[in-house]
């Protein structure tokens, strides 16, 4: 085995039980959401449920209100649950940085002394995180279609794959995105703790800019630089077909985040 398919691999063991570990349980909490929507369709509960939201909810949600609160919005709920998108943002983040983590401990100078070129840090550390966020929402997906198939009543109308398909594919895009803008800021800072925080700290601003801005029509223009506004569940829910504004945004931002990240890995001084 060469030397970069060995780094690669080195990088994947170091990563495996964290991902699969977390997709278990994103996987058991797709099936528990089935099972919810369930107790709620048996008992009629959904009308009850939308009359609980606050004011403000209903009117940031809008006609997407009906479809969430059915059957299959419930079941989708897990791919736009906000502790499900943060948990997902922060382990991208995690393995952004990992480069940073490697000049900081000194790894980096055991990497390099072999036959690896500069570039396959980086070239690594992306094919590590598509292939995290593949396994993580293909374990969603899983789940999804697991209790579906086996807890879903008979008389549920169940939401279409293009739907599932939908939601998964943008969260990916927006789990792609932070995962570029944090290797772009590793790559040039010396402490992943700094790298992290700076980028965690960017998604949370990001994600109430969005907030604000959904609620808050003067704010609109200002939401729209955050990359949480091209993550729009509630118009998929409602049917819509994924908008490729969003896809090119997303994908747009991750390309230029790695893009930066291979330029100012190639220049900065790695000595620990």
């Amino acid at each position: 085995m060469t030397g970069p398919l060995v780094f690669i691999a080195h990088s994947v063991k170091r990563v495996r039980t964290l991902i699969l570990t977390t997709g278990a349980l994103l996987a058991g909490f797709q099936v528990v959401l089935v099972l919810v929507a369930r107790s709620i369709d048996a008992s009629g509960g959904f009308d009850e449920l939308a009359k609980m939201l606050p004011p403000f909810a209903r009117e940031m949600m809008g006609p997407s209100l009906a479809s969430f609160m059915s059957f299959a919005g419930i079941v989708c709920l897990g791919y736009f649950h906000l502790v499900v998108m943060s948990a997902l943002v922060a382990i991208a983040i995690a393995i952004a940085t990992t480069p940073t983590s490697e000049i900081e401990t000194g790894f980096i100078d055991l990497v390099l002394s072999r036959p690896v070129a500069r570039h396959w840090v980086v070239t690594r550390t992306i094919f590590v995180a598509v292939l995290s966020i593949a396994v993580l929402l293909g374990a969603m997906l899983a789940g999804t279609w697991t209790g579906l198939h086996t807890l879903a009543p008979a008389r549920a109308v169940w939401p279409s794959a293009r739907l599932i398909l939908s939601l998964a594919g943008n969260l990916a895009l927006l789990l792609l995105c932070w995962s570029g803008v944090a290797m772009a800021i590793g790559a040039a800072a010396r402490r992943r703790s700094a790298a992290a925080a700076i980028t965690g700290l960017l998604a949370f601003t990001a994600f109430l800019l969005d907030y604000v801005g959904r609620l808050w029509a003067r704010a609109d223009a200002v939401a729209r630089l955050s990359p949480f506004r091209y993550y729009n569940s509630f118009d998929l829910v409602m049917g819509n077909a994924l908008p490729m504004k969003n896809v090119w945004v997303l994908g747009g931002i991750a390309a230029a985040g790695f893009a930066a990240a291979y330029w100012v890995f190639s220049r900065r001084d790695i000595t620990h």
